[in-house]
């Protein structure tokens, strides 16, 4: 089950990544605008929100990944922590911001939080 777990949060801390990315990264290309929905005109405007969004996504990661290579009741702390901020940010984006959030983020935060409880 812990290999289940530690995939389970590796594929977590990977989305983030790749939010990361988007959003500091990527935030006025046409995939980036697609991904969140947003025009040319406000992905220009809000470019540096987006940035700042986007570091916050990144420090959910770096929890993620330092739980997946950490060892003893640190790795279990900082993956419990990681997996709690990843779900709790997603419930308040999918009611601030987009229903999709929930799907992206809670939904995969929620199963290895389980997973990673089950596995102890």
């Amino acid at each position: 089950m812990n290999i289940v777990a530690n995939v389970l949060v590796g594929i977590v801390a990977l989305i983030h990544l790749y939010i990361v990315v988007l959003e500091m990264f990527l935030w006025t290309t046409p995939r980036a605008r697609a991904s969140f929905g947003t025009t040319e005109e406000f992905a220009k405007e809000s470019a540096p929100l987006a940035a700042n969004q986007g570091l916050y996504n990144g420090f959910l990661a770096a929890a993620l990944i330092w739980g997946l290579i950490a060892t003893g009741s640190t790795a279990w702390q900082f993956k419990i922590f990681g997996l709690a901020c990843v779900i709790v940010a997603g419930l308040y984006g999918t009611a601030t911001a987009s229903k999709k959030i929930f799907f992206v983020q809670v939904v995969p935060g929620t199963l290895a939080l389980i997973a990673v409880l089950i596995a102890g």
